[in-house]
């Protein structure tokens, strides 16, 4: 639904910003704004302001910036319209209805969500009454405490074939079955409550209204765990358990981790592990995964480590292979065999499930060692089998570049196990000289020895012409910042050494994380007052540097090549000067003509890339 702009600009002035985030976070008064600590990274010193007046908060620290509605889908995790919503109707707003048929359509969710919530207050009735003591004391059994229970809404459904029914009648047989609280005999007899006996747990969606519930039986009985049917409110393979309160606590802890079932969930919650949701009884989806991507760039998946729980997880990750971007992952943690998080908090307490976590492997890396161990590799039959195992792992990945960087991963392993070269060991050599380290050459004549290998971890900015590239490029991305996301990988990878210059870089790369674009007057005004502000101004007023013209009508194409060219040159630097270190050391240990030979063409490559950064770096004027 398309919403008119003064429709969110009312909306916006409607809403007191400082009051919205001060809900969950707490504020301070600092002059005409406020201040707090960042809810979005880890701080001590408030570096996270909220202008009123302007509608807007910024963090000086990590980059964070928004107004309400971007505080409602940053921090909340609430899809844009549900975030709308919710702030008109604090606002005492009105959200203007598409078209009848969708009106007609919220008008039937509200009244689901009116039955469900009525169910929930029965279910919390029943659990305190008489005939819930024998789930009081299964509660109580499992350890969780009557906090936790109030909290997650235990609720008890009494083991009769009408007691909801009968308790929600006014609401109506159609609306009852059409809820999934009802099952409907196709007029056999008559309609019938769907959870009897059981544990009842709500399932709420990103508002945290009722949607569906889970009701896990408390004597012998299958299914174990039963769920809600499918509804208009509920689509299993879209939710999420405990999505609600695990998207604004993921902000905080910095990921999410996906568990394999409700009192997974729980467990980790009530041992201070908040970030934590889980699928509803099926494998991941990929509409699932894609949600827990909204919430962390690589979530981390702990499942059982019984053969069950291994076999959710490689699905898992199967299903992810064709959805994977830059940066977007998954990663394992493996429990220890037939424990689950309960078990192991339980046994060893929190910091045992905090280390499980910490270990937890990249996705590459499960997938080697899964495929590696899912056969013999004793015949060459059946190592050309892992490689075509492998094969269809990649083919699988839908991004042309992580599909090339999963490639070279593979070979890398496939090749490090099968073709391990010998480590080489230096020659015995006649003829040697008094002169240690001193070598004859193909002539016969004395050589002394190559100089030592420089630092292999050199940060960029340590030469002038490095600067004024470093310069120059800043320069550009701050008159063209829709080119930073573009270039953002490889720029997050740079190490520099000039403390400002590289305060401004990790300040434009954290804008470009937003949904919309930043132009230049917004990084400025993200920049604040100070020393990176003034250098910023000053690049921007110095219109000199040649590697790309700097005219207000520059064709876009032209700017990122000439910026692909640029930031190439400027990352290989510290590259060529490693590899040609390591060259320069094995020539050191074995000069022979191999080794030599070798040194040199590295030297050859590195000469040549000094002499194009000259000329990128060349400038009519210094900044």
């Amino acid at each position: 639904m398309s919403l008119s702009p003064a429709f969110l600009d009312e909306l916006r002035a409607r809403t007191s910003l400082s009051t919205l985030i001060g809900r969950t976070v707490k504020v301070q008064k600092a002059g005409r704004e406020y201040k707090a600590c960042c809810p979005f990274h880890n701080e001590k010193t408030p570096s996270f302001t909220i202008n009123d007046e302007k509608g807007f908060y910024h963090c000086f620290g990590c980059g964070a910036h928004g107004d309400a509605i971007r505080w409602m889908t940053d921090h909340r995790g609430l899809p844009f319209m549900e975030a709308v919503k919710e702030l008109a109707q604090a606002a005492g707003m009105e959200v203007p209805a598409p078209d009848p048929r969708a009106a007609k359509r919220a008008e039937q969710a509200k009244g689901l969500h009116d039955v469900m919530a009525a169910a929930q207050a029965f279910f919390e009735e029943q659990l305190g009454g008489i005939e819930g003591a024998e789930a009081r004391a299964y509660v109580q059994r499992r350890g969780i405490s009557a906090a936790t229970a109030r909290s997650f809404g235990f609720g008890f459904s009494p083991d009769g074939r009408g007691r909801l029914k009968a308790a929600l009648k006014d609401f109506g047989e159609p609306l009852l079955i059409e809820a999934g609280l009802l099952i409907d005999p196709d007029g056999e007899r008559d309609s019938y409550d769907r959870f009897r006996g059981r544990l009842m747990l709500p399932i709420r969606d990103i508002r945290g209204r009722v949607i569906a519930f889970g009701g896990r039986i408390l004597g012998a009985g299958e299914p174990k765990y039963l769920n809600s049917p499918d509804t208009p409110l509920f689509d299993k393979g879209r939710t999420l358990y405990n999505i609600d309160r695990a998207s604004p606590a993921s902000r905080q802890a910095g990921r999410i981790i996906v568990v394999e079932g409700y009192m997974d969930v729980i467990a980790l919650a009530q041992a201070g592990f908040g970030e934590a949701a889980a699928p509803l009884g099926t494998a991941l989806t990929e509409h699932q995964i894609e949600r827990l991507w909204k919430m962390a760039d690589v979530p981390i998946l702990c499942f059982d480590g019984d053969s069950a729980g291994q076999k959710a997880a490689m699905r898992a990750a199967t299903r992810a292979l064709p959805l994977l971007k830059p940066g977007m992952s998954l990663a394992f943690a493996t429990l220890p065999g037939g424990q689950d998080p309960d078990d192991l908090i339980r046994a060893q307490g929190p910091q045992a499930m905090e280390s499980v976590l910490a270990a937890a492997e990249p996705l590459v890396e499960r997938l080697w060692k899964f495929e590696q161990a899912a056969a013999p590799l004793d015949t060459p039959e059946q190592r050309a089998a892992l490689k075509q195992r492998l094969s269809a792992i990649t083919d699988a990945i839908g991004h042309p570049d992580v599909r090339a960087h999963y490639v070279h991963a593979f070979r890398e392993r496939y090749d490090a196990l099968f073709f391990a070269r010998q480590a080489f060991q230096p020659r015995h050599r006649r003829g040697g000289s008094a002169r240690s380290g001193w070598q004859r050459d193909r002539k016969g004549n004395w050589k002394p020895p190559l100089p030592p290998a420089g630092s292999e971890a050199r940060a960029i900015g340590a030469s002038g012409m490095e600067q004024r590239l470093l310069k120059a490029i800043l320069a550009s991305l701050l008159r063209h910042p829709e080119q930073i996301a573009l270039h953002r990988e490889t720029l997050s990878g740079l190490r520099i050494a000039d403390g400002a210059l590289a305060e401004l870089m990790k300040a434009m790369i954290a804008a470009s994380f937003g949904k919309e674009t930043v132009e230049t007057g917004g990084l400025l005004t993200i920049l604040g007052q100070g020393e990176v502000y003034n250098m910023a101004k000053g690049m921007l007023r110095a219109d000199t540097f040649t590697f790309t013209p700097h005219r207000s009508k520059a064709d876009s194409d032209r700017v990122q090549r000439d910026l692909d060219e640029a930031i190439r040159v400027m990352a290989q630097g510290p590259e060529l000067e490693a590899a040609l270190a390591e060259a320069t050391r094995r020539a050191r240990d074995d000069l022979n003509e191999d080794s030599f030979a070798e040194q040199q063409r590295v030297r050859e490559l590195k000469l040549d890339h000094d002499r194009r950064l000259a000329e990128l770096a060349q400038s009519e004027d210094s900044i």
